[in-house]
Parts: structure tokens; C-alpha cells; sequence
């Protein structure tokens, strides 16, 4: 079982190595009591993001983590992998906006 840090690590060289846009960590620590960190990134279509969900999983289950859960790849509009310590949300540029977690969790 991977470290938080490295856990995030692999997320986040997964997201970067399939070209995520606007990628953002928040550290939910103290606010949220499902995880520690928050990955967000926006995918350029549906296509792309689930190309970046399925690059996460392929990476993380490399490195001996599975997924708690995985919701929403089949629409690809916003996909959501919980790892426990730290969920990943991939999402289309029009939900990420419209759900806007950064300023839900900035907070």
C-alpha cells in the first residue's frame, strides 16, 4: 500500500503523462473526513476523459492500489476514483465549472 504522498504522486504523473488540463491538488485534510487529498483535472472531451480515468487506474493499480470506486466513465463527463486517502476527479471543462470543488473546498 502506497504512502498518501506517493498515492499522489502516481495520480498526478498519470494525469500529466495523457496531457490533463488545469490540474489541481487540495489538501482536504481537517475539511473533508472521506479523504485527505482532492485531485482535479479537466479532460478536453469525453473521450479524454476517460482516456485520463483509465491512465490513473492503469498506473495506480501498477503500483498496487485499486480503486474503492469508480463512478461516471461510461458518459465521461465527470468521472470520480476514490483511492480512500485521495479522490481524483476527472472532469469535462463545462461540469468543472459548473460543480466548481476548488471553491467548494478552498474554503
Amino acid at each position: 500500500m502506497l504512502q498518501l504522498e506517493e498515492l499522489k504522486n502516481v495520480v498526478v504523473d498519470a494525469l500529466e503523462e495523457v496531457k490533463g488540463v488545469d490540474l489541481k491538488v487540495l489538501d482536504v485534510r481537517g475539511k473533508a473526513s472521506f479523504a485527505d487529498l482532492m485531485v482535479i483535472v479537466t479532460g478536453t472531451s469525453d473521450r479524454h476523459v476517460k482516456a485520463l480515468a483509465g491512465k490513473v487506474q492503469e498506473k495506480c493499480r501498477e503500483a498496487g492500489e485499486k480503486p474503492i470506486g469508480v463512478e461516471g466513465e461510461r458518459d465521461g463527463q465527470w468521472v470520480l476514483i476514490d483511492f480512500g486517502d485521495v479522490v481524483v476527479h476527472v472532469f469535462t471543462a463545462q461540469q468543472r465549472d459548473y460543480y466548481n470543488l476548488e471553491k467548494l473546498w478552498a474554503a
